[in-house]
């Protein structure tokens, strides 16, 4: 028997349905009941995890604990930024979590790369330059004003603006980091797949919510093992 996962979404919700899709696409099944049962909660209304005044966490823990009730026996959150709050997403709920950043540091550090690049908020990038760092690798940020551009982008994505001179934007972004030495570029919010793909970099571009994708349906299936409640 497969284990139940629950997600914590809507962070935005057009990134949580991409991450759901590829969920589905990473399940070995011939029929309906192969595929792993998803408790889902797209929830829009978690405040803003990029206003520090905002204050998303006891949302994310009521989101956690509303998930194990409804029969959740594992969590993963559909954001990168909301990683912040994940001791307290897992505690709360008394439910292991499956976390994303942890899983794209490793696979920066699989490919061989000695420094990676991360598109993403200014939290993300502070979370991956500690699980980076614990993988012995280097983090390439952006300039300041490029950073900026890229908060811009985000916000015109989750308004659902994919367009070609968003998508152009997105990959020079890319290519900034490639030229101040990134070896890979890990896509650190889970809105950049939906405005950039691998083949508009010259290194491995790394799809966070991807990765956790398939580490969800590995663990589910008990491929793997489900991580460790901390005590």
């Amino acid at each position: 028997m497969s284990k139940v996962l629950g997600v914590l979404g809507g962070m935005g919700p057009a990134a949580t349905v991409d991450f759901l899709t590829k969920l589905q696409a990473f399940t070995p099944a011939q029929k309906d009941q192969d595929h792993i049962r998803v408790i889902v909660d797209i929830n829009p209304q978690v405040p803003d995890r990029n206003d520090p005044f905002a204050k998303p966490g006891p949302v994310l823990a009521e989101m956690a604990g509303a998930l194990r009730g409804a029969g959740a026996e594992v969590l993963a959150i559909a954001c990168n930024t909301a990683h912040a709050y994940a001791d307290l997403v897992s505690r709360s709920a008394g439910l292991p979590l499956v976390d994303m950043i942890g899983t794209a540091a490793k696979a920066a550090r699989d490919t061989g790369a000695r420094r990676a690049g991360v598109l993403g908020t200014k939290q993300a990038v502070k979370l991956y330059r500690e699980y980076l760092a614990a993988q012995g690798m280097g983090l390439v940020t952006l300039p300041p004003e490029a950073q900026e551009g890229f908060m811009t982008l985000l916000y015109k994505i989750k308004g659902g603006d994919t367009g070609p001179e968003v998508r152009q934007a997105m990959a020079d972004l890319g290519q900034i980091l490639v030229a101040e030495g990134a070896e890979a570029v890990i896509a650190g919010c889970t809105e950049v797949p939906l405005a950039l793909g691998p083949k508009s970099l010259s290194v491995p571009l790394l799809d966070a919510g991807e990765l956790l994708a398939k580490r969800c349906v590995n663990v589910c299936l008990g491929l793997e093992p489900a991580p460790l409640l901390e005590a």
